[in-house]
């Protein structure tokens, strides 16, 4: 199992890594010199070539994992967008079935929230500045002000109506 998730990661790494590197000239002489392959080197590197490649969008995500607290303040305090701010622990079973059910509230308003998810463990010092004594808890902030929060699991009607609220539906 473990030998699966290793080799997972190495090939998202390795093809993310692929799709950024120019193919010219010399690298399909390179490639098809040293090829291993039962493939003809074309079909490979028709692979690499620019109009096979995932186009980047530079849309900003639904939600996002807080990294620090210089993070926290440019992505959260500072944002144009209200944001809803999920404080969460890795051993938290019901965070692990609030934080789907969130994002999908979230998703639903199509870019007008933002969502930063927290891990307490991580990040004990915002925990307790904005004092969080229980997880999950939800902190909805505007402008760098909380407007609203709650703690606990709720269901999607419940989500929906909240997410609403904070962004002045």
């Amino acid at each position: 199992m473990a030998h699966r998730l290793l080799v997972r990661r190495i090939w998202k790494l390795s093809s993310k890594e692929i799709r950024c590197l120019p193919v010219s000239s010399a690298t399909i002489a390179t490639s098809s010199s040293f090829s291993t392959s039962l493939q003809p080197s074309t079909a490979r590197v028709s692979l690499l070539a620019p109009s096979h490649t995932v186009p980047y969008t530079s849309h900003r995500q639904v939600s996002f994992n807080v990294q620090d607290n210089e993070d926290f303040t440019e992505r959260v305090i500072n944002s144009q967008l209200p944001v809803l701010i999920d404080f969460h622990a890795q051993w938290c079973g019901p965070c692990k079935i609030l934080g789907p059910r969130l994002e999908k509230a979230v998703a639903k308003q199509k870019g007008r929230v933002a969502m930063a998810k927290v891990d307490i463990d991580d990040h004990t010092d915002l925990a307790i500045e904005y004092g969080v004594s229980a997880v999950p808890t939800v902190l909805a902030m505007r402008g760098g002000d909380v407007v609203d929060h709650f703690v606990g699991i709720k269901d999607d009607d419940e989500l929906d109506s909240f997410v609403s609220k904070v962004i002045g539906q």
